[in-house]
C-alpha cells in the first residue's frame, strides 16, 4: 500500500531529527540544522554556510506545529471520501466498456482483412490475380493488421489499478496529518518528503509547496470547505471534485 511506508515501525537513530535539511532559510538559502541544547530541546537554525544570517534559531515544536497545519489542509470528511472513490470507480467503468468495445471493433476488422488475404491467397492459387499483385495487396494488408494489432495491446494493456491507487493515495492525504502527528522523526521526515517539496523558513513563518497530485487535493479541498460552510451539500460535490 502506498501509506505502507509511514506506518512501519523503525529503529530511531539516537540523534536523528525530522526536520534537519529539510528546510531551507528564506533569507540565504541554506539549510535548516538541528542542534539539542541543554541534552532535552531541539532547535534548529540556519547553517550561516553563505555568510551570518539574521534568521534566529527556532523550536522543533513550532516547525512541527506549523507542518501540522500545512497537512489539515489535506484532511477531508468521509462523505466526500465515499463519493470520490465511487466516481473513480463508475469512471473506470466506463473507459472499460468503452476499451471493450474498441478491442471488438478492432478485432473485427484484423477478422475482415484476414478474409480478405484468404481469398486474395485462393485467387493467386486459381490464376486470377499476377504474382507481384498478389505480394503488393498482401503486404499492404498485413500492415493494416499489424497496426489493428499494436492498437488492439494498447487496450489490453491498459491500466486498471490507477483506481485503487487513487483510492490509496486519497486516502494516504487525509490520513497524513494524523499519521505526523504520532510517527518517529524518521518516519515524519519520509512522510514529509513525499508530499511536500520546496519548504522554506522565513521570519518565524514555514512556506512548503505539495507534490503533485497533493498540491491538486489541498486546492479542492479547500474550496470544498469554503462552500461547505457557505451551505453547500453532498449534492454539491461533483463541480468541485470532478
Amino acid at each position: 500500500m502506498l501509506d505502507g511506508r509511514f506506518t512501519t515501525k523503525q529503529k530511531v537513530a539516537k540523534h536523528e531529527f525530522a526536520y534537519s535539511g529539510l528546510v531551507n532559510c528564506g533569507h540565504c538559502g541554506c539549510a535548516l540544522v538541528a542542534e539539542r541544547k541543554k541534552g532535552k530541546y531541539v532547535y534548529y537554525h540556519c547553517t550561516g554556510n553563505k555568510g551570518k544570517c539574521s534568521e534566529p534559531y527556532t523550536r522543533e515544536e513550532v516547525l512541527e506545529e506549523c507542518f501540522g497545519d500545512l497537512l489539515k489542509g489535506l484532511v477531508f470528511d468521509d462523505e466526500v471520501m465515499d463519493w470520490v472513490s465511487e466516481a473513480l470507480h463508475q469512471s473506470n467503468a466506463v473507459e472499460k466498456r468503452f476499451r471493450d468495445e474498441g478491442i471488438a471493433r478492432l478485432q473485427a476488422e484484423h477478422s475482415k482483412i484476414q478474409n480478405r488475404l484468404d481469398k486474395l491467397y485462393e485467387d493467386r492459387l486459381d490464376g486470377f490475380i499476377e504474382p507481384a499483385f498478389f505480394e503488393r495487396k498482401a503486404q499492404e494488408w498485413r500492415q493494416a493488421q499489424k497496426r489493428l494489432m499494436d492498437q488492439k495491446n494498447e487496450h489490453q494493456n491498459a491500466n486498471d489499478n490507477y483506481v485503487d491507487d487513487g483510492v490509496r493515495l486519497l486516502e494516504l492525504a487525509r490520513k497524513a496529518y494524523f499519521l505526523f502527528k504520532k510517527q518517529n522523526p524518521s518516519e515524519k521526515r519520509r512522510l514529509l518528503d513525499f508530499v511536500c517539496s520546496n519548504s522554506t523558513w522565513k521570519h518565524g513563518t514555514l512556506t512548503a509547496t505539495f507534490r503533485q497530485p497533493f498540491d491538486l487535493l489541498a486546492v479542492t479541498n479547500t474550496a470544498w470547505q469554503n462552500e461547505k460552510a457557505a451551505g453547500a451539500t453532498s449534492g454539491d460535490l461533483r463541480p468541485i471534485w470532478l
